[in-house]
């Protein structure tokens, strides 16, 4: 089937060429991308690439950068463990489902063309955005050893030549209010500056039964300042920002198993039937509600999160066609997130997720236009310090019931310091009119310096409750590697509209630490891990049409090498908090296609279809920390089938403008363990959304709504059958409708 497959996309653009020639012109843009680290035509490069405009998350309510994976084939973001956590990002089958705030994503996020660093950084809220840019497969030469899987490219407006300006306002259901705005202004014939600001303050579409618990919602406030300066052969782009988020976390749902939980003798709930009416927790609760939407949770749960820092680029022009680049950026990151993990009233399972971080990042490059060839090289650096503070109170109700060792609240402090420099190249050389050749490789030394410290808290003399603090562990040590990654990709351009294209590229993930709920030294002292390698072989093409379309696809093929899988395992203590294991226990093979395909029927319609497919994702046979057989599984959070599809409609109406748009997401089902737990799997759903803007003048009126049809699905089921007899439910967005009110000046 896969080579029946190839075969069929590769023929795809003889086949359709003739069908698309007749759509008409004018309307659809030359879409440029930086997937190269220079402008370039997205026609002119060998890697799958969609981009995502900044007319689209401004007129659909895209609020930040988890709501990407509802435009683009075979990606998919969650907020995973509740907005505040790290995100959960995965591009073809590769991605890290997992909360701690020590670990780094396989999917490099760059803003402004500097790393974000670790995942923590990997929520972004998208305002006065220029485009976003989905780069697929490996991204090893210029974007580094953390983009095993992809990266995603966001690029904020920068200042250009004018005094203007706009505000935004905004309202919706569940309390949403949305302020945004900048305005741009020249300074003189060389340079301008650009201020842009957003603030959000809303509740979420979950909702709380328990009346003593707050009400859950967010406070996001982000400032942005920059400023481009630019000379006969210089040019300075400065930006400091800024933000301040601060609310009640969104609260968990609890997803019972048992029609009776009885220790003697428990009777199950089938997978369809658990979280309904008739089924419990280990202690009998259920929430009373028939309503997905609503929790009964104790869910007094701050969030506060204050982050900081500066992007700088400066460009020297050595000649017409060299120059050098020099990127530098600093981000520093507070963040306190504490959470309620039983989704119960009662303090079964709760705690905090305490976060300080810096990251420091330099980069030098060199491009030079060498005739028709191009070269590219570089020195890279970076330095990220993460200070956890974390705790996890265990069974706090029943202090004074449960033996002791049960009922302890864990202390783990972790200092996670990663360094790496890397030198990286790549060279583009012209063959002839329709051959290039493309060869990079990049040499990273990486190391990783841990500093683990462990107190508990736990009844030490028998009846008094508030327990003491001693000791647990003290663990430290290095993890230090390092190695090549590189690609080799040969375009083929028959015409000008059609490139061919055969890319061979390996992606390597960084060792680590993994800093999160350890439950004994040993554990400690085994939570160090060794990198993982994607070796990927992709064939595409990109057909076009200037104004009336655009048609690309790829199939790929990936050897997944020492992958470092999270491990949510039952304990082999009864009733105790589960194993949360990060070990590098596997391989996989992952295979499968896409189409994307923007098309326009006439200067009033446009359309937009993106189609992913994974046949193949799956776990070679390993064995777990706990002796358990994994053969042939599914990777976790890897949906079969993805479709992303809009319809657009313009018209003119009373001298303006008036634009609708419709779209779907559509997710076959997927798991969200590697155990393939049935109770731990989302059934497949479809994600509407609408939006109809009227532009008049200087004025822009929108109304949008999403996940019209408030279809019922979650960013994550975590696993706490075992120790609770539940699933933690971190539930998705339901419906929510809003109207946005635009002034330009």
């Amino acid at each position: 089937m896969f080579k029946l497959s190839a075969i069929s996309i590769s023929i795809m653009p003889v086949l359709l060429s003739s069908f698309l020639s007749y759509a008409a012109n004018d309307s659809i843009e030359i879409i440029e991308v930086h997937a190269q680290k220079r402008k370039q035509n997205i026609e002119d490069v060998s890697v799958s690439i969609s981009t995502i405009s900044a007319d689209r998350i401004a007129r659909q309510g895209i609020k930040d950068a988890t709501e990407l994976g509802h435009f683009v084939a075979n990606l998919k973001i969650s907020q995973n463990a509740a907005e505040g956590t790290p995100p959960a990002i995965n591009i073809r089958g590769i991605g890290l489902l997992d909360y701690n705030t020590a670990n780094t994503s396989p999917i490099a996020m760059y803003v402004d063309g500097v790393s974000v660093g670790s995942a923590n950084n990997q929520i972004a809220n998208l305002f006065d955005i220029e485009q976003v840019e989905v780069l697929k497969g490996p991204q090893g030469t210029l974007f580094g050893r953390n983009s095993t899987g992809g990266a995603l490219l966001v690029r904020t407006k920068r200042p250009d030549a004018g005094n203007y300006g706009y505000v935004s306002l905004g309202a919706g259901t569940d309390d949403w209010r949305r302020a945004q705005g900048a305005y741009n202004a020249t300074i003189n014939d060389e340079s301008a500056i650009r201020f842009a600001f957003n603030h959000a303050d809303y509740e979420y579409t979950s909702y709380n039964l328990l009346e003593t618990s707050p009400e859950a919602g967010l406070k996001q406030s982000d400032l942005r300042l920059s400023y481009l300066g630019e000379w006969d052969n210089w040019s300075a782009f400065v930006k400091g920002y800024y933000g301040h988020w601060d609310g009640i976390v969104q609260p968990v749902g609890n997803i019972g198993i048992f029609k009776d939980p009885n220790p003697a003798a428990p009777v199950k709930c089938s997978p369809s039937e658990a979280g309904s009416a008739g089924c419990v927790d280990s202690f009998g609760f259920n929430d009373g509600s028939d309503d997905f939407w609503a929790v009964s949770v104790n869910n007094d749960s701050p969030h506060l999160s204050i982050y900081k820092g500066w992007t700088a680029e400066l460009q020297w022009q050595l000649q017409e066609d060299a120059f050098i680049t020099y990127s530098n950026g600093f981000n520093r990151l507070d963040r306190d997130h504490t959470f309620n993990c039983d989704g119960s009233p009662k303090r079964l399972c709760e705690g905090e997720l305490g976060l300080k971080s810096e990251l420091v990042t330099n980069e030098l490059r060199y491009h030079s236009q060498l005739g028709e060839d191009y070269w590219t090289i570089g020195l890279f650096q970076y330095q990220e310090r993460i200070y956890q503070n974390n705790h996890n109170d265990i069974l706090r109700d029943f202090r004074g019931i449960f033996a002791p060792e049960l009922t302890t609240t864990f202390f783990y402090d972790n200092e996670i310091v990663t360094k790496s420099i890397a030198l990286f190249s790549q060279y583009e050389w012209q063959l002839n009119e329709h051959h290039m050749l493309t060869i990079g490789a990049r040499y990273s030394d990486e190391s990783v310096e841990y500093d683990s410290i462990s107190r508990l808290n736990f009844i030490t003399t028998p009846g008094e409750l508030a327990g003491s603090l001693i000791p647990f562990y003290t663990v430290n040590g290095e993890v230090k590697d390092d190695g090549f990654s590189g690609k080799v990709a040969w375009n083929y351009t028959p015409h000008d509209n059609l490139l061919i294209y055969y890319s061979l590229a390996n992606g390597t993930k960084s060792g680590g630490y993994n800093g999160g709920l350890l439950s004994s030294k040993e554990q400690a002292e085994l939570a160090d891990y060794g990198p993982e390698e994607t070796l990927s072989h992709e064939v595409g093409f990109k057909l076009s049409e200037e104004g009336a379309y655009l048609l690309s696809g790829a199939i790929f093929y990936y050897d997944y090498k020492n992958q470092q899988v999270f491990m949510n395992q039952a304990s082999s203590t009864p009733n105790a908090p589960p194993l949360q294991l990060l070990e590098n226990v596997g391989e996989s093979t992952i295979y499968g296609a896409e189409l994307e395909l923007e098309y326009l029927f006439s200067e009033a319609v446009k359309s937009r279809v993106a189609i992913g497919y994974i046949p193949e994702a799956n776990f070679e046979e390993f064995i777990d920390p706990l002796g358990n057989r994994l053969t042939d599984n599914r990777l976790p959070f890897t949906s079969e089938w993805n479709i992303s599809a809009e319809l657009a409609y313009s018209y003119e109406l009373n001298s303006g403008e008036l634009a609708t748009v419709i779209g779907v997401d559509y997710q076959s089902e997927y798991y969200f363990d590697q155990n393939q737990n049935p109770y731990a799997m989302q059934a497949s759903y479809a994600l509407w959304r609408a939006n109809v803007t009227y532009q008049y003048q200087q004025w822009q009126v929108g109304l949008w709504g999403k996940n019209l049809f408030d279809k019922e699905y979650s960013h994550l089921k975590f696993d706490l059958s075992s120790f609770l007899g539940m699933l933690e439910d971190f539930k998705g967005e339901g419906q929510r409708i809003g109207v946005d009110v635009t002034y330009n000046f």
